[in-house]
Parts: C-alpha cells; sequence; structure tokens
C-alpha cells in the first residue's frame, strides 16, 4: 500500500471537500461531496455524539445511498451546517426522489468548539451559511489544518486541526480518510512524537520518530475539566460496498482513533465514524477485499489525525498553541 497522488480523500475519484471557516467564531464546516449519491455507513464509539441523520444509514434503513456528509464545529448548534447543505443540493435539484419532491440525504456530525477563545455571542445560528459555503467552496484540493471543522479544535495540550490522508491498495482499490481532531486526548507524546508515528509514510506529519519518554499510566487533563471534545471522521472507498458493509468498514476505522489518540472514545468524546463508498471498482476477493479495506481506513484515519494536528497554525486568540509553535524547530 502507497498513498495516493493527493495523499487525501479526493484520491478517491468522484468526490470533493469543500471548507468554510470564521476566524472569529473559532469554528467551521467541512463537506465531503460526491458527483453522484453514494452508499454510507457509520459507527459510533465516544459517549458524547451530536449527530444528524444517522439512524438513516442502518443498513436496514430505505434510503441506501447519500448526497453528502457534513462534519461541523459548534455542538448542537452546528448540526444546522448540514441544513445549508441540503438547501443547495435541492436547489441543484439533488437528492431522494419522492413524488414531485427531491429532498437531499445530509447526514452529519458535530464536535465541541463552544469553549475554544472564539466569539460565540452570535444573535442568529451562523452554521447554515457556513455549511452552504463549503459546499460552494467543494474542490479535489483538500486544505489541512485549521481549516473548516478543524478550524477551532483542540487536543489535550496542542491545536487540533482537519487531517487527511490516502492508501491505494496492492488490488488497486482507494482508501482515504478526512477527521476534524478535537479530543479529550492527546495525539502527541512529550517530545512532540505523534502516537501514529508507526504507520507514517514518507515523513508526512514531521518524521519525529516514536514516543518516547511518557508515564504510561498518565493522562493529560488539560480539557477534562471542560468535558468537551470530540474527533469527527470520514473514510472512503472506490469499492462496490453494500451498507452493511460500509458500516463494517467505519467500525473498523476507529481503530485508527485509537492509535492516534491517547486515550481515545471517552465518555467526554462523541468519537464517530462515517464511511463512504463510491462503488466505482469490483472486489474480487469480497471477503478478503473488505478486511484490507477495513485495515487501510484505520491506516489513514490514523496519518490523517496526526497530519490534521501536524498542520495547524496559530491565530489570535488561542488557548493553545499549535505543534509547530510548541516542537517545529529542531
Amino acid at each position: 500500500m502507497r498513498p495516493g497522488p493527493r495523499n487525501s480523500i479526493t484520491d478517491i475519484a468522484g468526490l470533493m471537500v469543500g471548507n468554510a471557516s470564521d476566524a472569529t467564531l473559532k469554528s467551521g464546516a467541512t463537506v465531503l461531496i460526491g458527483t453522484s449519491p453514494f452508499v454510507a455507513g457509520v459507527h459510533v464509539m465516544g459517549g458524547a455524539p451530536g449527530t444528524r441523520e444517522t439512524d438513516l444509514l442502518a443498513p436496514d434503513k430505505t434510503v441506501q445511498e447519500v448526497d453528502a456528509l457534513v462534519l461541523s464545529g459548534g455542538s448542537a448548534f452546528g448540526l444546522d451546517a448540514a441544513s445549508g447543505v441540503a438547501d443547495a443540493l435541492r436547489e441543484q435539484g439533488r437528492g431522494f426522489q419522492v413524488g414531485a419532491q427531491r429532498v437531499p440525504i445530509v447526514p452529519g456530525a458535530i464536535l465541541f468548539d463552544l469553549i475554544n477563545g472564539g466569539d460565540k455571542s452570535w444573535a442568529d445560528n451562523p452554521y447554515k451559511a457556513l455549511g452552504r459555503r463549503a459546499l460552494d467552496a467543494a474542490t479535489e484540493d483538500v486544505a489541512l489544518g485549521s481549516v473548516g471543522a478543524g478550524t477551532g479544535a483542540l487536543t489535550a495540550e496542542l491545536k487540533g486541526g482537519l487531517g487527511s490522508a490516502s492508501l491505494v491498495l496492492d488490488n488497486g482499490v482507494s482508501v482515504g480518510a478526512l477527521v476534524a481532531v478535537n479530543p479529550v486526548g492527546s495525539v502527541t507524546g512529550p517530545k512532540g512524537e505523534f502516537w501514529a508515528t508507526p504507520w507514517e509514510f514518507d515523513g508526512e506529519f514531521g518524521n519525529r520518530g516514536p514516543v518516547t519518554g511518557f508515564d504510561p499510566g498518565e493522562v493529560p487533563v488539560t480539557k477534562l475539566t471542560q468535558r468537551t471534545a470530540t474527533t469527527i471522521a470520514i473514510v472512503a472507498t472506490d469499492a462496490v460496498l453494500t451498507q452493511a458493509q460500509a458500516t463494517r468498514v467505519a467500525t473498523a476505522a476507529h481503530d485508527g482513533m485509537a492509535r492516534a489518540i491517547v486515550p481515545s472514545h471517552t465518555p467526554h468524546d462523541g468519537d464517530l465514524v462515517f464511511a463512504a463508498a463510491t462503488g466505482a471498482r469490483r472486489l474480487d476477493a469480497p471477503d478478503i477485499d473488505l478486511m484490507l479495506i477495513g485495515h487501510a481506513a484505520a491506516t489513514c484515519l490514523a496519518r490523517a489525525i496526526a497530519r490534521g494536528v501536524y498542520h495547524a497554525t496559530a491565530a489570535p486568540g488561542d488557548l493553545l498553541p499549535p505543534w509547530s509553535d510548541r516542537f517545529g524547530a529542531d
């Protein structure tokens, strides 16, 4: 396996990513959109999730494909970002056909960034507009770091961010991940090394080597007093998958969170992974290939988490520094 040409989720042909950020708010939204609807599943392992239309992604439900997936800051307010995306898609004539109406299917998930130094004194919920702006900005080029849903994200001791990564399997199947990193836990060790280092390719997050000099019984507590966090992600493939198989890939991908964040899946995190499948490539050996896709999804997600933190940048009013300010200089 090797990273795709962009090393991002848009190495899956037909997928694009759009970001919208508000520097004053210290928050934003991110949209994954396909050129056509795609199969999607979801799995939640955090104790404090915030979601929209995730029940619809169960394999026994009527609708088997979605039009877009949305990741947003803003806690419960941020769920409105998906409404902005749905409105815009309806104007474009996209959505599930119901009689003379089209209903865009836009599941979403949020992270908590309401206590991050930004100005949250809005009179009208800003996230619907952010969702529409993110859709309008959709492209194959994926910005990393302090953008979109990762704009105001924080980890235990550093700024979080938006990350992405990809892999191409030996059988030609492509897999990618997109993640907004905002956990209670840490993403790095005491010297700035990333927990995800064993899965790093070509120095994509600094080539700092494995984590050393840590106390395995010590848990960073910076954010525990706030009880506010969550890492939300999308993994995607160009393989033909059923909704049940996509759900299994989303479940497997959570291993990537556990590899990259210590601790992960806490009662104060709403950790969630969507899985998307565009169906462009049929699997020759479905049982084995599905296992490999799940492994690749976990590996991509671990790397994407590290990349999101690695590329974060400083902004006025930050409560925590970006990785580059604390550890960037050798």
